[in-house]
């Protein structure tokens, strides 16, 4: 299946991600795709299917923490797992569009 991207590589629809593009986004960016990546990813593409708007970090953690629980709804496990921008990565492998405020 071919999907069609923005210029920085985010889906142009969130309804044509698959777990596929999730574990390929993962394995060109070096993560290891384990289950708690999908559901991490799933809770994220909940939050975007409720709010219309994919989160930047502070709704973010908030919502990890609700869903998911201490240690991963912390800005720390999640920049020590994703990166210095995890809002931007997460989004990128829930197949949101990019958070506005990420650079």
């Amino acid at each position: 299946m071919t999907f069609q991207t923005d210029n920085l590589g985010f889906l142009a629809n969130a309804k044509d991600w698959t777990p596929d593009w999730a574990q390929s986004i993962a394995n060109t960016h070096g993560l290891q795709w384990e289950s708690l990546d999908e559901q991490i990813v799933e809770a994220l593409r909940q939050f975007y299917f409720e709010y219309d708007l994919s989160p930047a970090m502070r709704p973010l953690v908030k919502h990890i923490k609700n869903t998911l629980g201490e240690p991963y709804g912390s800005s720390i496990w999640l920049m020590q797992r994703y990166g210095e921008s995890p809002a931007r990565m997460l989004a990128l492998l829930a197949g949101l569009p990019k958070p506005k405020n990420c650079l």
